[in-house]
């Protein structure tokens, strides 16, 4: 059974069409009943509209099999007094959820992803957080890639927040453990003896997505489509027990060595 990541995993980071492989990796699943999630930090569309899109570029799935950061937002953060940083749609998606802004005096500091933050947005936060602001962000991504461009992820954001306020904070989405529980907790629906030690979580973010998978003990495969041109990028750096169980260059090769391993 999987976990599996999109952006840079199912879908390019450069032009959002299916990487080589995604499609029929989805269908192999499907013909051969294996439970599996859509884990995604969907941020800049409605939780139901990224589905929909994601349904629009070929993958077959029920809305039952996916997850993202918004579906349990509400569980997480309180919907008054937010100062919220991120795209313009993830603004306009929050406050149709009800969200409201403030950044007078605000509860909450929410951190997502856009490529152009500022540093007066930074100082605007720091003042916030030093005032006693809870930290939240969506996710803790490593690397967010745009425009053939690597900029630094929500978990970057959090980590320099952090060091700058002395502030604690929790994500919502990936990787955190209430968002991988939530994801587990789905998947039971569809296999009632699902565990994480049964999952195996594919994705392009090896420092994210995958080492808090690994912590909770789930065997864990890389991929080198997305975010990291190579391996030897980042490998090396990782701690031992962190480093991933597997590494593909694209979903492709992993389909290819799941027909090897059946025949």
């Amino acid at each position: 059974m999987y976990f599996i990541d999109v952006q840079g995993t199912l879908i390019s980071d450069a032009d959002k069409t299916p990487i080589v492989g995604s499609l029929e990796f989805i269908r192999s699943l499907n013909k051969q009943n294996t439970p599996y999630m859509i884990v995604t930090n969907n941020t800049k569309k409605s939780s139901y509209d990224f589905y929909e899109y994601l349904k629009s570029l070929g993958f077959e799935f029920e809305f039952s099999s996916y997850i993202d950061p918004l579906m349990i937002l509400e569980s997480c953060v309180p919907k008054e007094s937010v100062a919220a940083y991120g795209s313009e749609a993830f603004m306009q998606t929050i406050q149709k959820m009800g969200y409201i802004l403030n950044y007078e005096n605000p509860k909450t500091v929410l951190v997502a992803i856009k490529e152009d933050f500022h540093a007066d947005e930074y100082a605007q936060m720091i003042d916030f957080l030093l005032s006693g602001a809870k930290l939240i962000g969506m996710n803790e991504t490593s690397i967010y890639a745009q425009n053939a461009k690597r900029y630094p992820g929500v978990g970057g954001i959090l980590k320099m927040l952090e060091f700058s306020t002395s502030s604690s904070y929790k994500v919502v989405g990936k990787p955190s453990i209430s968002f991988y529980e939530e994801a587990l907790k789905k998947l039971n629906i569809q296999d009632i003896s699902a565990k994480f030690n049964k999952i195996t979580m594919i994705s392009d973010d090896v420092k994210g997505d995958l080492g808090g998978a690994k912590e909770l003990g789930m065997k864990t495969i890389f991929v080198t489509s997305g975010k990291y041109k190579t391996a030897q990028e980042i490998i090396p750096s990782l701690k031992e027990e962190l480093r991933p169980d597997e590494i593909f260059a694209n979903i492709q090769e992993i389909l290819e060595q799941n027909k090897r391993e059946s025949k």
